[in-house]
């Protein structure tokens, strides 16, 4: 990021009340983290993505040969 950005939001946090700073800060650390979660969900599915696709074709080919049944919630 850019370095005047980062002076520019520091200067508009250091001229708010100490209590709505720490609220300010409280809030970018959560939406932060928010991100970095997304972050690494996006990554989780897209390094399994294939491997996905492997067994829903392999679920669908079971399905064509009639070895899976539907699922009978009865049975539980």
């Amino acid at each position: 990021m850019r370095s005047t950005i980062l002076r520019t939001i520091n200067k508009m946090l250091e001229s708010l009340p100490e209590n709505r700073q720490e609220q300010v800060v409280n809030h970018l650390y959560e939406y932060i983290t928010e991100i970095q979660d997304e972050i690494k969900w996006d990554l989780l599915f897209k390094n399994s993505e294939s491997e996905l696709s492997r067994i829903a074709k392999q679920v669908k080919e079971e399905i064509k040969k009639g070895n899976i049944e539907n699922f009978d919630y009865g049975k539980l």
